[in-house]
């Protein structure tokens, strides 16, 4: 199972996921630049480390590199909750007590989650992502920030991803 990220790590595999892209440390170093202070060898040093073990992938372009997120948020978060969740001695009661922590957009989410593995449409899948990013971008009335982003590629995980 993954380990959390670190505070940093996280902080620039955030920009990473949110892109979509491959992106270089100049663009990662001056979205971070917005909130705090840091060199540019500190996130080259983060990038490398996310390399290193596995989150990103990168192509040389000259004398740099561009990076890309090997697997997705939803991956990563869905490897936390259940590493979590397999630690506990009462799975049952620790899954009562999760759901019991949800918001209403959280619950939302999960009723459709389960509906999508019973029909297991693609149609289905389709419609969830459009209404998740709707409300990651604040069109949709009530866009909470407890909305967790829904990834176009869920397989990516099983190739390794967030390891």
């Amino acid at each position: 199972m993954p380990r959390p990220l670190g505070e940093l790590e996280d902080a620039v595999m955030t920009r990473v996921w949110k892109w979509n892209r491959p992106v270089t440390v100049r663009e990662v170093l001056e979205d971070l630049q917005q909130e705090r202070s840091i060199a540019y060898t500190t996130v080259m040093t983060v990038l490398d480390n996310l390399h290193q073990k596995g989150w990103v992938r990168r192509e040389a372009e000259g004398r740099a590199y561009r990076y890309e997120a090997v697997s997705t948020r939803a991956a990563y978060a869905a490897a936390l909750m259940n590493d979590a969740w397999g630690q506990s001695d009462n799975p049952a009661a620790a899954l009562v007590a999760f759901f019991g922590m949800m918001s209403d957009e959280q619950r939302q989410a999960l009723r459709d989650a389960l509906r999508i593995i019973r029909d297991g449409g693609e149609e289905a899948i389709a419609e969830t992502t459009q209404a998740t990013q709707a409300l990651e971008r604040g069109e949709a009335e009530g866009a909470g920030q407890n909305a967790a982003p829904v990834q176009e590629n869920p397989d990516s995980a099983a190739r390794g991803g967030g390891r």
